[in-house]
């Protein structure tokens, strides 16, 4: 694989390496007056769109699709905390279970129908079946109209992560006589700023309809709209560089060529790249599950190296889940696993395992470009690694019966749901999170969904510090999305999300 779509490959890999999670927003959010024309938006996506209908769509990669023709309840800003979108303003109650929600009364369609509290309820039990949009409702016990313009959102616990989730991408509005029709995956009704042009080639070219009676027209300055997915990295780049789009995401050729082209640079950690350990209980491989081996996993692999020289320096050297620079992440344990291949062979004697063991991993194509590291490593320890090789559809459905595998997981700008997606909840890349088999950890879990708003980022610390002395992972580093843009554009990255929301692609 070349260096210089490494970039490229890696987000592809977090399409897969995520839980099925990553909207229209206010003009404050986008931060654009009335001042600035119209301009031509041209939008250079590496993958087509998953769905138009927001109960099925990926919300890493399909928000820039939806956000031209649906708007959302909540938004988020850079740093992924709510805000108000058709939503204007809301309240939690004292006990956690019930959230009030204000919502927009001059809100419409593109069918006619107004958006109302009817609308919003039925939407919101819409998303709550969702195979995808589900995960940000399960703990909903109810969703109820409270008047025209209000709704109360009732929950069976507390839930920490759910206005996150919404705001990230869960909440779109769709027109409820359209998804009574079932018609939403291909022809997508919602009240946003764009509708979907007649003109639009799937899989080629999406022309968007600049809504001018939208309720926030004037924070969406983009007009023409155009979004094209370009799967070829050379092909979208040599698009950059013709001015056939304006906005790309950024390989390594493209940054390369960012500063000689007075384009501007948005980059933001998206994903940690190292070894996942599934089976960190030793159910499957006593090895795995012994705590020194997965220390020594952790010192032998030489993060900044592999950084530098797999991705081209675009990331952040870390050991951690918790995204760099964001709540939860504690920089003072950066350097708990400094590479040192002479501790891990130590650590590996102690265990037991001095002559190494043996191991099954999968390898699919874009993982291809780590092997020679992991087998390096692998070398010194005298472990003998067998690859079952496979195409990215069955590393997904796979990797995780595997007791390791090489993993590009994607992260959340949410602290709790972190800890959820990394740490205590099962998802298809930590089936069996083992808890019971770690009670310090479940205990330090417990600590953190019962602490106090103020005291919980403390706890989420904490348990930071004990899943990693605990080597519950072997993080090489956290790879960035970046971007770049014309110099009139400024894209505004979410971790969470692995293309930007027209919000927060926005002009000077």
């Amino acid at each position: 694989m070349k260096k210089t779509s490494l970039l490229a490959a890696t987000a592809i890999a977090a399409l897969a390496l995520t839980s099925c999670s990553g909207g229209g927003t206010p003009s404050g959010e986008n931060g654009s007056g009335d001042t600035v024309a119209n301009q031509p938006l041209n939008v250079g996506g590496f993958l087509d769109i998953t769905s138009w209908d927001p109960a099925l769509a990926d919300v890493g990669f399909d928000v820039t699709y939806l956000s031209a023709v649906y708007d959302p309840l909540l938004t988020v800003d850079g740093d992924g905390k709510p805000q108000p979108a058709l939503a204007t303003k809301w309240e939690v109650s004292a006990d956690y279970k019930k959230i009030t929600m204000d919502l927009r009364t001059d809100a419409k369609f593109s069918d006619g129908e107004a958006f109302t509290a009817d609308a919003a309820v039925k939407n919101l039990e819409y998303l709550q079946k969702g195979v995808r949009s589900q995960e940000a409702y399960t703990n909903v016990s109810a969703f109820k109209k409270v008047d025209e313009d209000t709704i109360e959102i009732d929950l069976k616990q507390r839930d920490d992560t759910i206005l996150y989730f919404m705001g990230l991408g869960r909440s779109w509005m769709a027109s409820p006589k359209a998804i009574d029709a079932g018609t939403l995956a291909k022809s997508p009704i919602g009240s946003g700023p764009y509708t979907l042009a007649a003109d639009s080639v799937t899989g080629s070219e999406y022309h968007f309809t600049k809504v001018a009676d939208h309720w926030d027209a004037k924070a969406y300055k983009a007009d023409p709209l155009k979004i094209m997915p370009i799967m070829d990295a050379t092909a979208r780049n040599n698009a950059m560089a013709s001015g056939q789009i304006n906005v790309n995401y950024a390989d390594q050729t493209s940054l390369d060529q960012a500063e000689s082209n007075g384009w501007n640079v948005a980059k933001k950690v998206s994903g940690w790249v190292g070894l996942q350990f599934a089976d960190r209980v030793g159910a499957n491989n006593k090895a795995v599950g012994d705590l020194k081996v997965r220390q020594a996993l952790n010192y032998a692999f030489d993060g900044a190296k592999i950084l530098s020289a797999i991705g081209s320096g675009q990331g952040e050297l870390t050991n951690q889940v918790f995204p760099a620079g964001m709540p939860g992440n504690v920089s003072d344990l950066n350097g708990t696993y400094a590479f040192n291949m002479d501790k891990a062979k130590a650590l590996m004697a102690e265990a037991g395992y001095a002559d190494g063991f043996e191991l099954k991993m999968p390898i699919a194509q874009v993982f291809q470009t780590w092997q020679p590291s992991v087998e390096a490593a692998f070398k010194e320890l005298k472990i003998k690694v067998t690859w079952d090789e496979m195409q990215m559809p069955d590393y997904q459905a796979k990797a995780a019966t595997y007791p390791i595998f090489i993993a590009f997981i994607s992260m959340d700008s949410n602290p709790v749901a972190t800890v959820q997606r990394q740490i205590s909840t099962p998802q298809w890349y930590n089936p069996t999170p083992g808890l019971d088999k770690f009670p310090e950890v479940k205990a330090q879990v417990d600590a953190v969904e019962n602490a106090a708003p103020d005291a919980q980022l403390a706890e989420i610390e904490k348990l930071n510090k004990l899943v990693t002395d605990q080597a519950f992972f072997s993080v090489w580093y956290q790879a960035n999305n970046a971007y770049v843009s014309t110099s009139n554009i400024t894209v505004t990255p979410v971790t969470g999300q692995m293309y930007p929301t027209l919000n927060h692609i926005t002009f000077k």
